[in-house]
């Protein structure tokens, strides 16, 4: 996927052009129109349910494709149109008030058994999230209690490509951190939600 130009850097280049126009106007005049970095277009996640996958667009490109699991007849993933507002890294696992998780203990960060794996990203409320998974079979199946599953690399990607598309980008020192402590919670908050769409 082509690298995009995040705000910030955007800002950075119009500052530059600014300060060369005040300094230099004719030659400022001189420069074309397209000399500045375009602004990034939005990013959209869709779901398809029964392709199971989950494609990413920028503006109307597809730039990724990914294989998931979705939700089984007894436990539909929903429909519709939501926005990821906030990405945990290394998240505890809390069994949701719902039957088919009465007697199941919580689990920790970084406990094999942990079903959310290394990062989720909630877009619905009570309890609905795209997650990694270790069930890596379950892929390309109706498996889940509602929510999206992904291979953990692939959901590591996702999820930093959202924060840098949802006003949060950070260094990639910062991830290498985050994933090495894998017992340590971390929760980043997006100044711009990204969309997401589930459909059939």
């Amino acid at each position: 996927m082509p690298s995009m130009p995040t705000p910030h850097k955007y800002l950075k280049s119009l500052a530059r052009a600014l300060c060369f126009a005040i300094a230099a106007p004719s030659a400022a005049l001189a420069q074309p129109t397209d000399s500045l970095p375009a602004v990034a277009a939005p990013l959209r996640l869709e779901v398809s349910l029964s392709e199971r996958a989950l494609s990413v667009y920028q503006g109307e490109e597809l730039v990724k494709q990914y294989p998931v699991a979705v939700g089984k007849p007894a436990h539909p993933t929903p429909n519709g149109s939501f926005q990821i507002q906030r990405v945990i890294w290394n998240p505890r696992w809390v069994p949701p008030d719902a039957q088919w998780a009465r007697g199941k203990q919580p689990r920790a960060p970084g406990d094999p058994l942990n079903p959310m794996g290394r990062v989720k990203m909630f877009f619905r409320t009570p309890d609905y999230y795209i997650h990694g998974t270790h069930q890596e079979d379950s892929l390309g199946q109706a498996e889940s209690h509602g929510c999206v599953r992904m291979r953990n690399p692939d959901v590591i990607e996702l999820a930093q490509l959202v924060m840098q598309h949802g006003g949060e980008p950070r260094e990639p020192g910062w991830f290498q951190r985050v994933l090495n402590r894998v017992r340590s919670t971390s929760e980043v908050r997006l100044s711009q939600p990204v969309q997401v769409v589930i459909r059939e």
